[in-house]
């Protein structure tokens, strides 16, 4: 982080979108958006934005798993593909 190019008050914010708009898109660095001396936002580059929210997609599936291991719902292997190739069956009479 560079304090001086990363932190900015609404009002630096307000009169120079454009160049903070630029800044944030040129060197994936969020601009934290400050209010009254406190943080207030955080400005992101839409690519950034995108992965962040895949990662916590990702990271919600997973404690689902470890969710779902540790209450006992788990199936084995020949009985989770044993079904899944039922439900392919039963999606392609569907098709037809």
């Amino acid at each position: 982080m560079n304090i001086n190019e990363d932190i900015r008050p609404i009002s630096y914010i307000k009169a120079n979108a454009a160049e903070i708009l630029e800044q944030v898109n040129e060197t994936r660095r969020p601009v934290y958006v400050t209010q009254n001396g406190e943080a207030r936002a955080v400005l992101v580059d839409t690519e950034s934005y995108e992965n962040m929210k895949k990662a916590i997609g990702l990271l919600k599936l997973l404690t689902q798993g470890e969710r779902d291991i540790i209450e006992g719902k788990i199936l084995s292997q020949e009985d989770f593909f044993s079904g899944f190739e039922r439900e392919l069956d039963n999606y392609a009479k569907l098709r037809s």
